[in-house]
């Protein structure tokens, strides 16, 4: 095998027949041909990645997931990707979760709409819904590792774009194109829909509209003393319409979408409302006289409340434009801007508890050059400018202005049919300034720098080995610096990094606030052709001055936590191996891991455990699909003071669908989860030791194309 230049349509290697998707070593866990039927290579293009190139020539793992993939999946976001190769989810019940990459989710993992950020409430707590939907998305990119170059230190985790239809950026071939879904489910009750339709209005004029309805009950659990999880219920809908210019050498387009969550808010309770810290201990009212022990194994004895809820909107526009060849030297230029006004209130008994609110912008605007002396690549300018607002009765956050700009620029070289380079580096601006704030916090404005490098050696024998360093930096997010209080939902007392010693935290708070500065290597060998492919990936991560969210007292399930910074070290692989015996069946095993260290012997709360499984995947020419999948999840051998190692658990998922009609436009399709009915308690949620995952699910749907 030799490389080639080739457009990014034709990156994208389908791993074993299975629909999961490969590029550049990384695999899916659980998405495959029973739930996504096999797409042509030459059909797909990742967005996110920004150059146009082979799958042999990216360095960077990253899945793809196409639509017929994410209509069988779980409703939030997190609990979606969850099980992909070293992705997991910090679920918060029914309503709310988030991916966690590595053993790092929010604020270090980016989630994008569209190469967009949301810009809503999700980055500062676990039980703030992600908004995007799943169900309307056309595919999901998810990329593993530092991808601060194109996005910043938000991404210094990893990356997962969304990719939507809400701006045309084709004609349809008739005149009009979309598709209608609906689903249901067993554990939660769920009835959801979906409809998405784009139409030719004139020669150069298309129309788009889409619209999404989700309603769960609470879920059922195993070994659950009742027969279901209180709080765990939501409701979503969502909406967008949008229009686009379209001409033989690009398009440009604008929507308009319209999101609105009710959900509840498991594991609350307003018993420790009087909570406060003094210094590193926690006091509670009435209760200051709790030993050293903090004995968990207590019975609550509480007043019968009403289970709290959220209730958010968030209008979104949209502006996204691209030109080909605009002149000599430019192949290709990429606009995109976004304008969102997020709220979302917490009710507790029907009365007010806790108000948010984020309104802002964003845009970006990407040029990818033509070859100048054998390097081609990208570069580009990114600004953002948003006010964050917490209000009510429970304040944490004062409202705080943030602005951002970063100029970026990625490069790569071919050398020869052996061995291809990239190299890119970017610099950042950013501001945060409390705004009328009672406490008088300072403002923090400071600038980040990074630069990364990488090779990739065609060994031979349709192998490639790469290996990547990254020095990528990340500014503290304004949670991080201005918090202090109670924080109901995640029954917290916050302390920021500006904060006062002796009132909140300790010591901690006169130390010098720092950049978190982290050098990456990765090393990766993936085989992508043949009845036995194959793809591994080692990677260290040494973290100078990483921020994290620290428990220094405990009383019952309310927690004081202190955010602390600590030189870090994560080191992990992902791993998958798969053979074809026929042209219809195949199996592959997988497995994923992070270790984390932490000077002064602490350790970092919530990392996943080593999870290990295997699949049997068959596909049948009379469109008939089916996977079985087993995997087991440890139990975590290092966890933090006051965290409790969850229990390990065994995962038996079955899935299967049937594509029928002419290109085959209709599919039904079936999924079981956790059909062992297993008692799962997530390592990474912040509820793992009183909120049960689902119990054993049967979901059944059908999709038609038209």
């Amino acid at each position: 095998m030799k490389f080639k230049k080739a457009p990014l349509g034709l990156a994208i290697t389908v791993v074993m027949g299975s629909g999961s998707l490969l590029l550049s070593g990384a695999t899916s866990a659980q998405e495959n041909s029973t739930t996504q039927s096999t797409v042509p290579v030459t059909e797909i293009r990742v967005t996110a990645l920004g150059i146009d190139e082979s799958a042999d020539l990216i360095v960077a793992p990253f899945d793809v997931l196409e639509r017929d993939a994410l209509l069988n999946r779980a409703g939030t976001l997190g609990d979606l990707l969850n099980g992909l190769t070293g992705v997991h989810a910090d679920s918060f019940g029914g309503g709310a979760s988030r991916p966690v990459i590595r053993g790092q989710g929010a604020p270090r993992t980016k989630i994008l709409s569209d190469g967009n950020s949301i810009l809503d409430a999700s980055d500062v707590s676990p039980d703030h819904a992600v908004t995007v939907d799943p169900l309307l998305a056309q595919r999901i990119e998810v990329l593993r590792g530092p991808a601060t170059l194109l996005y910043g230190g938000g991404a210094i985790g990893g990356v997962v774009n969304v990719v939507d239809d809400k701006i045309p950026t084709s004609m349809p071939e008739k005149g009009y194109q979309g598709f209608a879904a609906l689903r249901g489910n067993s554990v939660a009750d769920e009835k959801a829909g979906a409809i998405s339709l784009t139409g030719r209005a004139t020669d150069n004029i298309a129309l788009h509209f889409e619209t999404s309805l989700r309603d769960t009950d609470d879920y059922q659990a195993a070994e659950w003393d009742e027969p279901r999880v209180d709080g765990t219920f939501s409701e979503n809908k969502s909406s967008s319409l949008g229009a686009s210019w379209i001409g033989e050498k690009g398009f440009f387009g604008l929507a308009y979408s319209y999101r609105a969550d009710e959900y509840g808010i498991p594991g609350h309770s307003e018993e420790y409302l009087g909570c406060h810290p003094e210094g590193i201990e926690l006091h509670c009212d009435g209760h200051d006289d709790h030993d050293d022990d903090h004995d968990d194994d207590h019975d609550h004895d509480h007043e019968e409340h009403a289970v709290p809820f959220v209730d958010l909107t968030s209008k979104r526009i949209d502006l996204r434009g691209e030109i080909d060849d605009p002149f000599a030297g430019i192949n290709k230029v990429r606009f995109r801007a976004s304008t969102t006004n997020y709220e979302h209130t917490e009710f507790e008994e029907d009365e007010v508890g806790a108000t948010f609110g984020n309104k802002g912008y964003e845009a970006r605007l990407e040029v990818d050059h033509a070859e100048v002396m054998g390097w081609q690549g990208l570069f580009g300018i990114q600004v953002s400018d948003s006010t964050f607002k917490n209000g009510g009765e429970h304040v944490f956050m004062p409202t705080v202005d943030s602005r951002a700009t970063g100029v970026f620029i990625v490069e790569h070289y071919q050398l020869n049919d052996d061995w291809h380079f990239e190299a890119g580096a970017r610099y950042d601006r950013q501001s945060h300034r409390p705004v009328n704030d009672a406490r008088n916090r300072p403002s923090f404005s400071d600038s980040a720098f990074s630069y990364s490098g990488a090779a990739i050696w065609n060994v031979g024998a349709d192998t490639i080995m790469s290996l990547t360093y990254a020095r990528a930096q990340r500014l503290p997010h304004a949670q991080e610096l201005f918090s202090r209080g109670v924080h109901v939902a995640s029954n917290t007392y916050e302390c920021g990094l500006i904060a006062h010693p002796l009132t909140c935290g300790g010591l901690d708070n006169n130390q010098e606030i720092n950049k978190e500065t982290a050098d990456n290597v990765e090393l990766g060998l993936r085989k992508i052709a043949g009845d036995f492919t194959y793809s591994f990936s080692l990677f260290r991560n040494n973290v100078d001055d990483y921020i994290y969210a620290r428990t220094l007292d405990q009383y019952e399930d309310f927690r004081l936590i202190k955010y602390t910074q600590r030189d870090a070290e994560f080191t992990g692989y992902e791993a998958e191996i798969s053979y074809r015996f026929s042209d219809v069946l195949s199996a592959s095993l997988f497995s994923d891991y992070v270790r984390v260290g932490l000077a002064a012997a602490d350790r970092l709360p919530r990392i996943p455990p080593r999870r290990t499984g295997g699949r049997i995947t068959t596909e049948l020419a009379n469109g008939y699909n089916a996977e079985l999948e087993f995997y087991r999840a440890a139990s975590a051998s290092r966890v933090a003071d006051f965290e409790t190692a969850q229990p390990a658990y065994d995962m038996l998922n079955l899935s299967a669908n049937y594509s029928f009609g002419s290109d085959d436009r209709y599919q039904l399709f079936l999924r079981g989860s956790n059909l062992l009915d297993e008692d799962v308690r997530n390592q990474s949620s912040f509820l793992a030791d009183v909120v049960p995952m689902p119990g054993r699910n049967l979901s059944a749907g059908f999709k038609v194309g038209f």
